[in-house]
């Protein structure tokens, strides 16, 4: 994508601030990334998890210095995020408090000085933070979401939820690192990744007809209920849709939404 054909949008977003002495180890222990091994004006994608690795928030940490940390996450989710990391803090010398920024998402290539990489959208893209990208045109929001759920990109609200393990919204290969320390959630995180596997994984449909179907909305095969619709959008003269769906279902099966047929479509596996 050249320069003349950047798109941009704005990005919701909630911030908040991790400074002090302590900042990177305090993360480091509560965080599912390895943040201790960013440089200054890098950034990694994270989780907030409980002990039971059930999904409090989804981050972006950005270091911005060596004691100095800015976490990104979903608007509804700042006062929670802010909220567990003072819980925990104890004496950890680091000051935690909600920051006001704004968000744009460019796509095109190569990113700027002072952007973060983004792969949500499975094509080429960065994230400015307090800045706008005036060369860019605008990017329609069904455009955007297609490009999401083609990426097999989970959202909050939609495919992430205190119900979902990391596995199956494929944040593992985002937003976990299987060698650094003890955090919230580690020990569930890897005896699923060595010893198991997880029941379910985000599959990209493409359904029949134009009417959106409902949040959640049942899945079946030959009769049983065999994964849930949790995000759509209008393509053509059909419907694109991300689900989650039982991981013993053939990946050239046809499922059914109610009378409608749903075709899986081969994309490919989501980017770190």
């Amino acid at each position: 994508m050249s320069a003349t054909a950047l798109r941009a949008f704005a990005r919701p977003r909630a911030y908040v601030g991790v400074t002090g002495p302590d900042a990177a180890a305090y993360l480091q222990r509560m965080v599912s990334n390895d943040v201790e091994a960013l440089a200054p004006g890098e950034a990694c994608q994270a989780l907030l998890l409980t002990a039971k690795a059930r999904l409090i928030a989804p981050l972006v940490v950005l270091r911005r210095g060596l004691d100095d940390f800015l976490l990104l996450t979903e608007p509804s989710l700042r006062d929670r995020v802010s909220s567990e990391l003072v819980r925990f803090r104890f004496a950890a010398k680091c000051a935690i408090e909600p920051e006001e920024h704004f968000s744009t998402i460019v796509l095109g290539d190569p990113p700027p000085e002072r952007s973060i990489p983004t792969s949500d959208y499975g094509v080429p893209a960065y994230e400015l933070i307090d800045r706008a990208e005036p060369a860019a045109g605008p990017l329609g929001t069904d455009e955007l979401e297609r490009l999401r759920i083609l990426a097999r990109t989970p959202a909050w609200g939609r495919e992430l939820d205190d119900r979902v393990l990391p596995a199956e919204a494929g944040l593992e290969e985002r937003a976990i690192s299987f060698t650094k320390g003890c955090y919230p959630g580690q020990e569930p995180i890897a005896r699923l990744h060595y010893r198991g596997h997880p029941n379910r994984g985000l599959r990209v449909l493409e359904l029949e007809g134009t009417d959106l179907p409902v949040h959640d909305a049942e899945l079946s095969l030959a009769g049983k209920v065999v994964g849930r619709i949790t995000s759509a959008v209008a393509d053509g003269d059909g419907v694109l849709a991300l689900a989650f769906v039982r991981r013993e279902v053939p990946d050239d099966a046809v499922l059914s939404y109610g009378s409608r047929s749903a075709t899986q479509l081969h994309s490919p596996s989501p980017r770190p």
